[in-house]
């Protein structure tokens, strides 16, 4: 016979998400990380999330007055009013009695008579949630680390024969990291700042431990917004997929179709490479306002170009963006990498996928997201689960990702080729003395694709695709030769404007 353990939600649904459906009750949990972290807002959540659902709950304070616990509450919107408060502060600290709150005094009390008030309210209020804030101020009461240890674990013993589901707090100022409190709790949170050198702060939290209890591994982003702490969950992408039909996509020029045996497949990933201004942005964009014509939501992430100048770049090859935009077929959205973290990134596509029923997806570029992330190992790692949960579910994913030169070899900051169903590369090459765009597919992993380099251009009527450069040699390295006085006939001829004659 199995015993299923009741579970409480934390007040927020990504944590929940990540403790398999929120805390085992009745357990002591440790919350610790730096000052600035958001472990007290997360513990007024778990206190709220008691009192919403008609619980038992008390909130203990030991490291601030109740009053500033209520400003911070009010800079969230929240009303704590409701909320059973005990004030732990020095006697100098305190002011005059409220009816609303217990007040102790434990400036010149040893922790022992801390602990023996604190049990005696807990008795008086039998709580079923319970948060201490924090175990920093109880560890300066106590005279050694030993005795600090062994109060500790008299607590826990005094809450063994309870219901009481009892959440730690701790800012690790102490001088060593305390690996026998993590012991003593049947589960340790931890909440992290990274700083970086330009930007704000990026945050992740990770459970170190829960006992007999499953969960998801690893470190999780999350942010501080109006509203509380918002935890955006690792993506596992054999957690999602779904069957779909397996077909192409066509992108309404068909030159440019054939190149890809007749469109790009559903459930796929393409990467579109090539130096800066080859034409990129505005080959992912056809098949985006393609599939936005025909009744499929499509978004752009656009995280180096603003918003209007790629608006007016695409309508000056007679795409009419604002009408499908209107449509709600077609959506932009502008992206700042120094406010961004990945998870939140990753949130945000999951979202538009799974609630608008997005069917595809242009990250423009990969070189923005890059700089939102710490390293590129975690580049490769999120990418890779994006990537296969965008297929699984089939959607298309087209990344573009810009190279750095402009002529001859290019290189990129990560080599990511692998991660992609068809690379398509673009490149400059001079003939006559003017600059010409090519464009061919390199690698397709579902059906036959053409192997031939082909004129790219971009006028009035779009996107214009020449006819495959045979008699061309040395193309991709920027300088071809004609192989016969032929070549010529078989390049995109002209005028002085740039159209096409």
């Amino acid at each position: 016979m199995t015993h299923s353990v009741r579970r409480l939600n934390t007040g927020v649904d990504g944590l929940d998400d990540i403790l398999s459906g929120g805390l085992p009750s009745g357990q002591m949990y440790l919350l610790e990380g730096d000052p600035g972290t958001g472990k007290t807002t997360l513990a007024m959540q778990f206190i709220r999330a008691a009192i919403a659902q008609g619980e038992r709950a008390l909130y203990v304070t030991l490291s601030e007055p109740a009053s500033e616990l209520q400003n911070s509450a009010l800079s969230h919107g929240w009303d704590i009013q409701s909320i059973p408060i005990s004030e732990f502060v020095p006697e100098e600290a305190s002011f005059s009695a409220d009816q609303q709150y217990t007040v102790f005094h434990p400036s010149e009390v040893e922790l022992a008579s801390t602990i023996q008030r604190l049990t005696a309210e807990i008795e008086s209020l039998n709580p079923d949630r319970l948060v201490i804030d924090s175990l920093s101020e109880l560890r300066l009461l106590a005279s050694d680390a030993m005795r600090y240890r062994r109060q500790l674990l008299a607590l826990k013993q005094f809450f063994a024969g309870r219901q009481t589901t009892v959440l730690m707090l701790d800012d690790l100022t102490g001088e060593t990291r305390d690996l026998q409190l993590q012991s003593i709790a049947h589960g340790v949170i931890r909440l992290e700042k990274l700083p970086r050198s330009y930007g704000s702060t990026r945050r992740r939290v990770e459970i170190l431990k829960l006992r007999g209890s499953t969960f998801r591994e690893g470190f999780h982003d999350y942010t501080i917004q109006h509203g509380g702490l918002v935890v955006y969950p690792r993506l596992v992408a054999a957690e999602h997929t779904q069957d779909f039909a397996n077909e192409r996509i066509a992108s309404g020029n068909g030159s440019l179709d054939a190149m890809f045996g007749g469109g790009i497949a559903r459930g796929s990933a393409t990467l579109i490479s090539g130096p800066a201004g080859s034409g990129k942005s505005t080959v992912a964009m056809q098949y985006a306002y393609a599939a936005a014509l025909r009744g499929d939501r499509a978004i752009v992430y656009a995280f180096d170009e603003v918003l209007r100048t790629a608006k007016d770049r695409v309508k000056a090859l007679g795409m009419d963006i604002d009408t499908v935009i209107e449509q709600g077929t077609l959506a932009m959205s502008q992206v700042d990498p120094a406010e961004l973290s990945p998870g939140e990134f990753i949130a945000q596509i999951r979202a538009d996928v799974e609630q608008k029923d997005t069917r595809v997806v242009v990250v423009d570029s990969l070189n923005g997201l890059l700089n939102s992330m710490p390293g590129e190992r975690d580049v490769v790692l999120q990418l890779h689960e994006l990537v296969a949960y965008l297929n699984q579910n089939g959607i298309i994913t087209i990344m573009i990702l810009a190279q750095q030169g402009l002529i001859g070899a290019m290189q990129s900051q990560l080599d990511i080729s692998y991660l992609a169903d068809t690379v398509v590369l673009l490149r400059y090459f001079e003939v006559r003395g003017s600059i010409r765009q090519v464009i061919s597919v390199l690698k397709q992993r579902v059906g036959r694709h053409e192997r031939s380099l082909r004129e790219l251009h971009f006028g009035p009527r779009g996107i214009q695709v020449g006819e495959p450069l045979r008699d061309l040699q040395g193309v991709l390295t920027g300088v071809p030769q004609f192989v016969n006085s032929g070549a010529s006939n078989m390049l995109l001829q002209r005028d002085g404007e740039g159209n096409e004659s």
